[in-house]
């Protein structure tokens, strides 16, 4: 088994979200900052440290939000996404990173900006109440998914 594990943070100010316009490799697309938890450091440390590298921000008091996992039977791949939202950061925005230009986008314009479709499917739930957990299984012989499941917590 092939396990990855990732995570992304909202950040919110307001009426607005920071994202990354990310246009490099198959990830193309706004999403919120985060990245690959590099072992042994825990998922908030992860997200910490990954917020802090793209966006320049100091991240306090993060709330759990879900897990979005990703199967994969013929490739034997299952990856995890831990998903946080805070309002609480400080320091400066970065202009931009190496994954992309940063932009605070308003949370009611943010669905029509370019998006990857599982960052679409989970972006209302960072701001409702409770927990979700979302399980994708990917058809890897048609390419597509195969079956998605949402749970609200």
């Amino acid at each position: 088994m092939n396990y990855k594990f990732w995570t992304v943070v909202m950040i919110q100010k307001e009426d607005r979200v920071l994202l990354l316009n990310r246009q490099h490799d198959h990830f193309k697309g706004y999403i919120p900052p985060g990245g690959k938890v590099d072992f042994p450091e825990g998922f908030a440390e992860g997200a910490i440290r990954e917020v802090k590298e793209e966006t320049g921000l100091d991240v306090q008091s993060l709330a759990f939000k879900g897990i979005s996992h990703y199967t994969n039977p013929e490739l034997h791949d299952h990856f995890i996404i831990y998903n946080y939202w805070t309002d609480h950061f400080t320091g400066e925005v970065l202009g931009s990173c190496n994954e992309g230009e940063l932009e605070w986008v308003k949370i009611s314009e943010a669905k029509n900006y370019p998006m990857q479709e599982d960052i679409q499917v989970r972006f209302d739930l960072f701001f409702e109440p409770g927990t979700f957990e979302i399980h994708t299984m990917w058809d890897e012989r048609n390419n597509q998914i195969d079956k998605r499941i949402i749970h609200k917590l």
